[in-house]
């Protein structure tokens, strides 16, 4: 590391400026934070210093979707035998899972880290850290035989429309990843709903439906049980079968204090309370599925868990979160029963609160203030009295 050390040193002035490659500063300032800290110091005022800076808190996210990540890959292999009608071993599940993965993870990071680039470039900005945790995930959201083309197109689509347009890193009012996944949805349904689209190359006679996608046409029969769901044995997206994976990831998010545990604990109840109201109703074989096994359908846990929690998008008073997460939860399910064109339900309950959280924020601020006016005033005709 010391000889890279002085490599980087030598070849350093070239880039600043005056430098030969003076344009380029911004590329070269980007690997060299990622493989060195920082030596930039504050050398005056008062400033509150932490240990976990943007590129700490990325990582840590990032290290959080591995078990989900992991599990993805494994479990397309297993899908994809399975509806062959094979047995194979762990490993040769787990690779071919890898080798219809990987390449989506790799189609992410070039494409949207070479935006990133660009736009650092042409502002003179330092290439931002954010698009490391929606780089990864992206290749969760989606089917693992998704066109890789299309992958690349929806991540041009959200990092430009849904982040640089705004300002760039944490200017933008819509989650990014979940900005791919609906331009994905809406631009191309085919490739991404439907019974053939979750299990890589399946077998033509297997049905390859979704928990979700039985519910849709009313078939509460096939519906897996609840342990198959939540260990995630089951077609879907890759990241966002196993929601005990999802769940090893939440608690490596809540004890770094990265996510905050106000808006995952709230989806989860909201999501919760609406399944038992529907419980309640049970006027359709849809509503009357237990509340708990919405938690671990589809992309519930998965969104509750790393998309909700974006602190970019998010609300950000300590009663909005509570607020804000409910209420993802309420209307995650209430999409999914009551509208059968969007089955899922949870892409578009945090896109919706995306919108609505500059104003949840706006009402509590005010609600304080407005609190603490009608105190003074009391509190002033007490003094007049005495």
């Amino acid at each position: 590391m010391k000889a890279l050390r002085k490599f980087i040193d030598r070849i350093k002035p070239q880039f600043e400026k005056g430098g030969r490659f003076e344009k380029l500063h911004s590329t070269f300032d980007a690997f060299e934070t990622f493989l060195f800290v920082p030596d930039k110091v504050t050398t005056s005022g008062s400033h509150i210093r932490d240990a976990m800076d943007m590129k700490r808190t990325m990582s840590v996210v990032v290290a959080a979707m591995i078990p989900a990540l992991l599990f993805g890959m494994w479990n397309v292999g297993f899908q994809h035998f399975r509806s062959l009608g094979e047995m194979e071993g762990f490993w040769n599940l787990f690779l071919y899972g890898f080798v219809k993965v990987f390449p989506i993870v790799v189609v992410s990071y070039v494409v949207g880290l070479g935006i990133e680039f660009i736009f650092a470039q042409i502002r003179g900005h330092e290439v931002n850290e954010g698009y490391l945790v929606t780089g990864m995930l992206i290749p969760l959201i989606v089917p693992p035989d998704i066109p890789l083309w299309m992958v690349a197109l929806s991540v041009v689509f959200a990092v430009i429309i849904g982040k640089e347009v705004f300002g760039g890193t944490g200017m933008n009012i819509l989650n990014v990843a979940l900005t791919a996944r609906a331009f994905l949805f809406f631009a191309y349904p085919q490739d991404m709903s439907g019974d053939k689209v979750w299990i890589a190359e399946k077998a033509d006679a297997f049905s390859g439906a979704t928990p979700l996608g039985h519910l849709l046409v009313g078939n509460t029969e096939a519906i897996p049980s609840f342990s198959d769901m939540f260990y995630g044995l089951i077609p879907g997206s890759v990241g966002e079968t196993s929601t005990l994976a999802i769940l090893l990831g939440a608690v490596l998010l809540l004890f770094t204090g990265v996510a905050n545990w106000r808006v995952m604990l709230s989806v989860f109840a909201g999501g919760w309370l609406m399944g038992l109201l529907f419980n309640l109703l049970a006027v359709n074989e849809y509503m009357a599925i237990p509340a708990h096994y919405h938690l671990v359908m589809g992309g519930f846990a998965f969104g509750a868990v790393f998309m909700a929690t974006d602190p970019v998008t998010a609300a950000q008073t300590q009663k909005g979160k509570y607020m804000y997460g409910l209420l993802i939860g309420i209307i995650a399910v209430l999409i999914r029963v009551l509208n059968p064109a969007y089955p899922e339900g949870m892409m578009l309950a945090i896109l919706f609160m995306n919108v609505f959280s500059p104003l949840i924020d706006h009402y509590v601020v005010h609600a304080n203030i407005n609190r603490r006016l009608k105190r003074l005033k009391m509190n002033t005709g007490v003094s007049k009295v005495n």
